[in-house]
């Protein structure tokens, strides 16, 4: 009975609600130096503007934080560097592009998990050894990287050059072969 008027009473507040007249408000910010600036407009009324000014808050710029961003942030930028870390510091390497791109050519011994499964497949990333991860351009890498650093790992790094640029530096690329379907 008392989840019926729960239910009764929850209708005739959206009921209510729904008649209710709203005023849609558009905030600008401009960010400067000292201080923030927000601009609401009302929508309904474009002559009037309420501006809104606060003090002591500092808004970073895009611009800013990607300038302060090391060279190096996350990325393993040479072939020689790459074949270091996989050899000498046994990282593992990710191929994160789709099963199809992987079996038509991939950088040896890298495994092949198509960035919509990371997350399906965390048990096969370790977190105690250096990993790569790799694409063909480089996009899929870093979503991949910045998907994994904010799951914790703070292991994994992306290596730009991506495939295109194993290919350009001469590299040979192992391929996985097809399976053959047997007709009875």
């Amino acid at each position: 009975m008392s989840k019926l008027i729960s239910v009764l009473f929850l209708s005739l507040w959206l009921y209510g609600c729904s008649h209710l007249e709203v005023n849609p408000v558009i905030a600008f910010v401009t960010p400067n130096q000292d201080m923030g600036q927000i601009q609401l407009i009302d929508e309904k009324n474009s002559d009037s503007t309420l501006e809104l000014v606060y003090q002591n808050l500092a808004l970073p710029s895009v611009k800013d934080f990607l300038h302060s961003i090391p060279a190096d942030y996350y990325t393993v930028k040479q072939i020689n560097a790459l074949k270091v870390l996989t050899k000498e510091k046994r990282a593992l390497l990710i191929d994160v592009r789709e099963k199809n791109e992987y079996d038509s050519g991939h950088i040896k011994n890298a495994i092949n998990i198509p960035i919509r499964t990371l997350t399906d497949n965390l048990q096969q990333i370790p977190k105690n050894r250096p990993v790569i991860l790799y694409c063909s351009t480089g996009y899929r890498t870093a979503l991949g990287v910045m998907a994994l650093q904010m799951l914790g790992y703070n292991n994994v790094k992306g290596f730009p050059p991506s495939i295109e640029g194993w290919k350009a530096g001469g590299e040979l690329l192992e391929s996985t072969p097809l399976s053959l379907k047997t007709f009875e």
